[in-house]
């Protein structure tokens, strides 16, 4: 089942254009990465997918249903969350408070949610009661997460979780995706670093606002040309 379609998606902010006619399409169940170098267009186009700003043409639709320009907070309650790159926590509040503002719009019991974020993300547990600006990186990203889990989403879109973590974190926090989707998440996964291929079914690449190459993952580690201009080879 297509879980997240984007149509012939142009966008950008005023009258700068930063994605010209992109397409993709996430099936559910699957890991499927968006890849590409900064000022690549990868932000913009989660930031239209989550209606933070909208498509000028094309088309979004997650579960068959059109979402273009749809609020980000109807569009959290029918299902996706979207963890950015930056401003993803609240660090003046603690972890616990964290996580608690994370289900800000259930109003069912949550409580159990949070013990299974602290399952999934252990480090975090003996912190709880720490300020969350106080977090190193790595457990920022985990902590972004587990307040976006709070919402018990069926979908999360990603945004280069591993910015600024050392290789040993990194190794981390795509084994904690990898384990997430396990459970039944589909994740959309915005990177720049090429391991997320790794943990990946599928995956596009990213340049200049257009898609310039698509397939599954190990295809595209294999490719001499893409691994050159785009992975870093």
């Amino acid at each position: 089942m297509s879980f997240l379609k984007v149509e012939n998606v142009t966008s950008g902010y005023g009258s700068m254009e930063v994605l010209h006619n992109v397409s993709l399409e996430v099936n559910q169940g699957e890991i499927v990465s968006l890849l590409g170098p900064n000022g690549a267009g990868k932000t913009t186009l989660l930031r239209n997918i989550f209606g933070v700003i909208s498509p000028w043409e094309g088309k979004i639709y997650f579960k068959e249903k059109d979402i273009s320009g749809t609020p980000p907070e109807k569009v959290a309650r029918m299902g996706m969350c979207y963890v950015p790159q930056e401003n993803n926590i609240f660090p003046s509040l603690t972890v616990q408070e964290n996580l608690e503002m994370g289900a800000f719009i259930r109003e069912d019991d949550w409580q159990p949610r949070v013990k299974e974020v602290y399952e999934l993300f252990p480090d975090l547990t003996d912190r709880r009661r720490s300020r969350a600006g106080d977090l190193s990186g790595g457990m920022r990203q985990m902590l972004a997460i587990g307040r976006a889990l709070m919402l018990n989403p069926e979908m999360l879109l990603l945004d280069e979780p591993s910015t600024g973590l050392a290789p040993l974190l990194v190794d981390h926090i795509f084994e904690k995706i990898k384990q997430l989707n396990s459970q039944g998440v589909t994740i959309f996964l915005v990177e720049q670093n090429a391991q997320a291929l790794q943990c990946s079914a599928k995956s596009y690449i990213l340049e200049g606002g257009e898609k310039k190459a698509e397939g599954r993952a190990e295809e595209l580690m294999k490719d001499e040309e893409i691994g050159k201009l785009y992975l870093g080879r």
